[in-house]
């Protein structure tokens, strides 16, 4: 089984900054009503939303490079 490593510190109010082991991002939002906004080092866009009972949605956009 292979290790994780994950942590996430609160910076702000409603402000997260997430750190894994290939990149970071800063996540704003979601307290409680509302949607979540994070961006990642990596490009990576997400907006994500708890719903009513044990549902959730997510929708996640990423940076194509250019010239490969």
């Amino acid at each position: 089984m292979p290790l994780t490593f994950r942590k996430s510190f609160r910076i702000l109010p409603g402000v997260r900054l997430n750190i894994n082991r290939r990149s970071w991002s800063i996540t704003t939002g979601g307290n409680g009503n509302g949607p979540r906004h994070t961006r990642s080092s990596t490009g990576r866009r997400t907006t994500s939303m708890d719903l009513p009972g044990p549902f959730g949605w997510r929708r996640t956009t990423t940076k194509r490079r250019r010239g490969h």
